[in-house]
């Protein structure tokens, strides 16, 4: 407030209103968040009149002290101050910042530091002669739970042609300032030549007028329900019974189709209308398959296409033999008839649009080939256009309409929620909008906290650099939105050990990931040594450490890292003002809702069954009596027995698969060969039951044209 010609900053005693009118209360508003106060009483020291009562005078020691009330509109008390200008560091209890530790000194120019110029510049002369005050004070961390420091001087500078008692306030957050100078703003000396381009303050200034409120109200109704006619295209234009998955087949694996594959018919005269969703070339199997003496895996599973009507094996993917085939792209999907051809024999492999399907060299009583002709319409999956719609409407929310942290925030959470459920990994074809919107809720409920842990304390610094954030941040948000493609050549698809065992290069590439992760804490660990947060932060991940292990010790379960765990686990460290930590909220954030939206919210706990997928059991397998040496090869097929071993155990029958198709059920001991073709291989494999529900299968024992036995080999499937 202005001041009478005999304020001297020697005697500063007196009543004095804040002008906030000449204040940065945006900025004043930032500092009190990061101060830990909260948005109720932000908001209510926002919209109040604040006095401070002032008494300036010399305790008995000589020392100058200065003892500040303050009250807010209506008389209502606030904190306060009781300093000494010696410079000593005094703790104390603030009723609205917590513990605190604070000192004062009476300070000229030229003891001020030169990297707060701020604090320095602008007094009158007769202020800058008697001395400034100082007053310097930053947080108890490991009392208060927040990490800052705020260094002011007080004085008289002259504004708008008065003079006036002012403050300058240079507030310190974790690492960086409240607001860090942009990266594109650049201001730099090179051999003695000064090169100034404020690349994104011009920017801001120019598009000021973009962020108005009504303007990004008006923007959101415009995305809706531009999202709504894009989704109605994507999914509600033709029969959701047209709509397939990646994996969907005519036959079952094993003996799933039944004894004579009976409960998978019709096998021919049928006919039937599809649509596949984009993507389905990376869609693979995740266990072996057995396909008569071959076991893919980590493919698609394609049986078949080299004949000159591209027939494949029933049990093929469908979607993935219509790319091999020609009919649809993997980038777009498509629709097209699938015909029921029946009984077929020797299935030839081929190599055909980056898919190789295997062979087959026996008969299969059913398969199909494809008829591109279709009566469907809007067959093309449009994931891709809108990808491009939702990239370019989140850059328009970080580089031009520019609204507040929190409701930037909001808006990123349900973009990147919503776009993967309905379009880069819906949960089935057309998604399934019920368990969208049940597992919405507890997406909001856990974001919320993600953002009082961690974003609320990184966002707002970067308000004044859209460009800069939006590059740090939309990169990687991207990126872990879409982590079943941008990670998709990364081996390892489950953290569990069966699954990292598996497959080839996954251990490597874990070491590898982990490694990064490593950095990238140690990083953030050395922030939180510096800012005091690290004993904070280390109680708490030891604590959830320990009942990770004590979970991980029960009986019958297993620990399972999906998705949205890691980002969890994760975001919290990330919660100080710095560039990578914005980095890695991006990924992170990106990889909780890809996990979320995609997979739904698993528990961290499974059993092993839940974990098997289509795998092997682990069971005993029965043992073939019938072997090389007493098999007679001068008998024709006809006349031929296959025998295996009696009963064992609680298993009460067996099953027996001749060319991946249940032929036998029961408790009998051999099989004949009568009732199959000569001339051809045939792949023998046999399982106990137990209440007509197979075990694990052996490796298939095969007969060979010739009238040749070959053994099975060590295994089961």
């Amino acid at each position: 407030m202005a001041v009478p010609p005999e304020f001297t900053l020697l005697d500063i005693s007196g009543k004095f209103i804040i002008n906030k009118s000449l204040s940065d209360t945006d900025k004043m508003d930032q500092i009190l968040s990061l101060q830990g106060v909260g948005w109720l009483k932000r908001k209510a020291i926002g919209a109040a009149t604040v006095t401070l009562n002032v008494k300036h005078y010399k305790n008995d020691d000589g020392k100058e002290c200065i003892d500040i009330d303050q009250t807010l509109t209506g008389g209502i008390p606030g904190t306060r101050e009781e300093r000494i200008l010696d410079n000593t560091e005094r703790a104390k209890e603030d009723s609205l910042f917590g513990a605190v530790i604070a000192k004062s000194r009476r300070v000229v120019i030229a003891d001020i530091e030169e990297s707060n110029a701020f604090l320095a510049d602008d007094w009158v002369p007769a202020a800058v002669e008697q001395g400034l005050i100082q007053a310097i004070a930053s947080s108890d961390t490991p009392k208060s739970g927040t990490t800052w420091r705020g260094n002011q001087t007080w004085g008289v500078e002259e504004v708008q042609g008065e003079k006036r008692y002012a403050r300058h306030v240079y507030f310190v957050g974790p690492k960086e300032e409240i607001t860090p100078p942009p990266l594109l703003d650049i201001d730099i000396t090179i051999k003695g030549r000064h090169f100034v381009a404020p690349i994104e303050s011009t920017f801001i200034r120019r598009t000021r007028f973009l962020t108005s409120p009504w303007l990004f109200c008006i923007l959101v109704v415009g995305y809706v329900i531009g999202l709504s006619f894009l989704t109605r295209a994507q999914w509600f234009l033709i029969p959701s019974e047209s709509f397939i998955t990646c994996t969907s087949t005519y036959w079952l694996a094993n003996g799933g189709c039944g004894l004579d594959g009976s409960d998978c018919a019709p096998f021919d005269n049928s006919s039937f209308e599809f649509r596949c969703p984009a993507q389905c070339q990376s869609v693979t199997l995740a266990n072996p398959r057995s396909v008569g003496d071959e076991r893919p895996v980590f493919v698609p599973l394609i049986v078949g296409g080299g004949d000159a009507n591209r027939t494949y094996r029933a049990d093929s993917f469908i979607c993935a033999a219509a790319i091999q085939a020609g009919i649809i792209s993997n980038s777009k999907g498509g629709c097209a008839t699938l015909v029921q051809t029946g009984n077929f024999t020797n299935y030839l492999p081929f190599t055909q649009n980056g898919l190789t399907s295997v062979g087959f060299p026996t008969v299969f009583p059913s398969s199909y080939h494809f008829d591109p002709t279709t009566s469907l319409k809007h067959c093309e999956d449009i994931r891709d256009p809108v990808l491009a719609f939702n990239v370019i409407a989140t850059c328009i929310l970080f580089l031009l309409l520019r609204p507040k942290p929190i409701v930037l925030y909001w808006c990123m959470i349900c973009i990147g929620y919503w776009h993967i459920f309905f379009w880069s990994q819906p949960r089935s074809s057309p998604p399934p909008i019920s368990d969208g919107f049940g597992d919405f809720l507890p997406t909001l409920f856990i974001a919320y906290g993600l953002w009082r842990c961690a974003i609320r304390f990184t966002w707002p610094v970067f308000q004044k650099a859209p460009i800069e954030s939006a590059i740090w941040f939309l990169a990687t948000f991207w990126t872990g939105v879409l982590a079943n493609v941008t990670l998709d050549k990364i081996p390892i698809d489950r953290l569990i050990a069966s699954d990292l065992r598996k497959r080839a290069g996954a251990i490597s590439s874990l070491i590898i990931i982990i490694l990064v992760v490593l950095v990238a804490v140690l990083n953030q660990a050395r922030i939180m040594r510096k800012t005091g947060w690290i004993f904070f932060y280390a109680k708490w991940y030891i604590f959830g450490g320990l009942i990770v292990l004590i979970l991980a010790l029960l009986p019958g379960f297993q620990i399972r890292l999906h998705h949205y765990i890691i980002g969890i686990i994760l975001l919290p460290v990330t919660a100080f003002p710095t560039r990578p930590s914005l980095i890695y909220q991006g990924f992170l954030l990106g990889l909780f809702l890809q996990g979320d939206a995609g997979y739904s919210l698993d528990s961290i706990l499974q059993t092993l069954d839940e974990l098997r997928r289509d795998d092997i059991f682990g069971s005993t397998i029965p043992t073939f009596v019938t072997n090389s040496t007493n098999w007679n090869t001068t008998r024709a097929l006809a006349e031929q027995f296959v025998f295996w071993e009696e009963l064992s155990g609680d298993w009460d029958g067996f099953s027996v698969l001749v060319d991946d198709v249940e032929r036998y059920v029961g408790t009998a001991t051999n099989l004949s060969m009568a009732a199959f073709a000569a001339g051809v291989p045939h792949f023998i494999r046999i399982a106990f039951t137990s209440t007509s529900q197979p075990g694990d299968y052996t490796m298939p024992a095969i007969i060979w044209p010739n009238g040749t036995w070959q053994e099975p080999e060590p295994g089961s499937t």
